[in-house]
């Protein structure tokens, strides 16, 4: 593995959730895999659970690790070619780029989208520029499109909650919020579904469908309850409107996940990529409950990126 950007990096997705699961029986096991190899996490954005499952996961193998909160500590970068840098923005980001070839053997790097430009977003206009500038290997802790280390996470969470001899229903579904937010996390996660051997299903409201380049055939449902029965997992997720981009319409129905739409459902274990609005997109009684595995996905986020970090780490003896 060279670069981790997406689903189509991984050779084979069930030898990665297997290597994820073996090093969360023992996480330091190779605890001297990375010694004398330097890791650098980039922020573009706010960060919880990535920021700290990365570091764990890195720690956990001997990684050094240097963490840069860019948007808040860094000069502000430009990121167009070709731009007479006269206004506000200080450095580059070739230039903070190939610095950082200079500092790191991987670099890491969350930017979500700019909810700005359609156009912009879609091409991955900040990410492209690492994957272009770059001499090591880059990693996407969040881009304008895909969370694919999130993705992970959610499938080593599936798998290690379904014991049954047949495929599992999954849904993903949308859920309210008070502004846009970027599709990366639904776009994600179904791509990665289409991977697993899994009954996948998408709920969302009229106007809320995802990038079909991400989609492609799977099962689009504009009715919740219907989508809802007979699942086993439950995913929970806003995203906006991606046809008329970042725009809110105008939904009637209550699309808030509830113990009583549990019950439409197979028992299902209820999933979320956090941060969540708690009673907006997700009640208090789902969040708490029993069918919530919500902590599990988190946790396994160490697990995944400590799966990923080693198999960029084999590239690099």
């Amino acid at each position: 593995m060279k670069n981790f950007t997406s689903v189509y990096d991984i050779d084979n997705l069930q030898n990665i959730i297997a290597k994820a699961l073996k090093i969360k029986e023992n996480p330091l096991e190779n605890p001297t895999k990375g010694k004398g190899k330097t890791i650098g996490l980039v922020f573009l954005n706010s960060s919880l659970r990535t920021r700290l499952s990365s570091q764990i996961a890195a720690q956990n193998l001997g990684l050094n690790v240097l963490t840069l909160n860019a948007a808040q500590e860094a000069w502000n970068l430009e990121f167009a070619d070709g731009t007479v840098m006269n206004g506000d923005t200080v450095e580059h980001i070739k230039d903070a780029i190939g610095v950082l070839n200079q500092y790191c053997d991987i670099i890491a790097v969350r930017c979500f989208a700019g909810m700005k430009s359609k156009e912009d977003d879609v091409n991955e206009s900040i990410l492209s520029q690492f994957l272009k500038h770059a001499k090591v290997p880059v990693i996407s802790l969040e881009s304008a499109t895909r969370h694919p280390l999130q993705s992970l996470a959610d499938c080593i969470t599936i798998t290690e909650n379904w014991t049954e001899n047949r495929k599992p229903k999954v849904v993903l579904t949308w859920a309210p919020h008070i502004k846009p937010i970027a599709q990366a996390v639904g776009n994600s996660f179904t791509e990665w579904m289409q991977r697993m051997d899994v009954d996948f299903v998408i709920a969302n409201p009229e106007g809320y469908d995802l990038d079909k380049n991400f989609t492609k055939d799977t099962k689009v449902i504009h009715n919740q309850d219907e989508a809802l029965k007979d699942a086993d997992f439950v995913y929970v997720k806003n995203w906006s409107s991606f046809e008329d981009y970042t725009t809110m319409p105008k939904v009637e129905e209550n699309w808030m996940l509830t113990n009583e739409k549990l019950e439409l459902t197979n028992d299902a274990k209820v999933m979320h990529c956090l941060p969540v609005r708690r009673n907006l997109e997700l009640s208090d009684e789902v969040m708490d409950g029993e069918n919530s595995i919500i902590y599990q996905q988190a946790k396994n986020r160490i697990f995944s990126a400590q799966a990923v970090f080693s198999e960029i780490l084999d590239e690099l003896k």
